[in-house]
């Protein structure tokens, strides 16, 4: 197996508040091996957001990054400099946030927000050049030059989600991370957001964290799916693996929930609603809403362990045959 090029172990982020800390990441543990496709799935306020602001050392008070680390080429990206982690934004690790707009620049033209981006990490070409630049990309997102001249606001949903594309792989990162990228666009432009997405990756060799709750976008999309509950992983495994035998009950109940011929007309949710990271249940955080609890389960923690190759999950279901990585 190839080394990993970004590896996060045991990282903690939590939102400091009168009533105690809110453990929105709590424990979490992954590797991204060079060219791979990861998803990081789960409900709203499972934390897997915040895992990538955490990725670009981007969490703002009253968020503090409270333990762990995050190796970006055996680099801890969380011991170097701001100023050394500016540099190795957009160069070596670069975002593609949820929701376009926020991330543009409502005033600016397309082609100077490019410009921009490469005029910040010391990529100075004369103006030509420059332009040539700036044309490429838009290419390679599938965006015509013109495009160049206009102003976010003049550009559809689709459009300026790939511009975002566009400024992020302007300096050929190693790792791509892509939180909700189709989101607020209606699925044709989804799926053309995502072929932009798998074609420059392809392109650059690059590795993708693809953030999202979308189980059919992830089984399109990603080669290996982690699975987020109340801040923490509960399953890591090739994403075919997880769609023909999920393990993990939490991920069970996602893929029951999704819609199918089998069951036309039938809503299927799961029961209970996911507990306060400020309140964190004892024991495992899903006892409360699982099929399947033991009484262990609202007192021991299950931890992530692999129990097939290449499959890891936090269960106490599997205990007796788990393998210790």
């Amino acid at each position: 197996m190839a080394a990993p090029v970004l590896r996060v172990d045991d990282l903690r982020v939590w939102y400091h508040t009168g009533r105690g800390p809110v453990k929105a990441v709590d424990g979490v543990t992954f590797d991204v091996i060079s060219e791979e496709r990861l998803g990081l799935v789960g409900e709203s306020g499972s934390g897997k957001s915040t895992i990538a602001l955490a990725l670009m050392r981007l969490i703002r008070p009253p968020g503090k990054i409270e333990s762990g680390s995050i190796r970006l080429d055996g680099v801890d990206v969380l011991e170097v400099s701001e100023e050394h982690m500016r540099r190795l934004r957009l160069a070596t690790l670069a975002l593609v946030a949820q929701g376009a707009m926020n991330s543009l620049n409502p005033v600016v033209r397309v082609r100077e927000q490019i410009v921009d981006a490469m005029h910040d990490h010391d990529e100075h070409l004369p103006a030509r050049a420059a332009n040539e630049r700036v044309i490429s990309l838009l290419d390679q997102v599938g965006l015509r030059p013109e495009v160049a001249d206009r102003f976010p606001h003049e550009l559809s949903g689709g459009m300026k989600q790939r511009v975002c594309i566009a400024i992020a792989i302007c300096l050929r990162p190693k790792v791509i991370i892509a939180d909700e990228p189709t989101s607020a666009l209606d699925v044709v432009v989804q799926r053309q957001v995502m072929e932009t997405l798998e074609r420059v990756q392809e392109m650059l060799n690059a590795s993708v964290v693809l953030v999202g709750h979308d189980m059919g976008l992830m089984a399109q999309f990603v080669d290996r799916l982690g699975v987020m509950y109340a801040g923490r992983l509960v399953e890591v495994s090739p994403v075919n693996d997880v769609f023909a035998e999920p393990l993990h009950p939490y991920t069970q109940l996602l893929i029951a929930s999704l819609p199918s011929f089998e069951h036309k007309g039938t809503f299927r949710g799961i029961p209970g609603l996911a507990p306060s990271l400020l309140d964190r249940p004892s024991g495992c955080s899903f006892h409360p809403r699982c099929p399947h609890a033991m009484p262990r389960c609202s007192i021991e923690d299950p931890s992530l362990t692999e129990v097939r190759p290449g499959r890891w999950v936090a269960c106490h279901l599997y205990d007796a045959s788990s393998v210790t990585p």
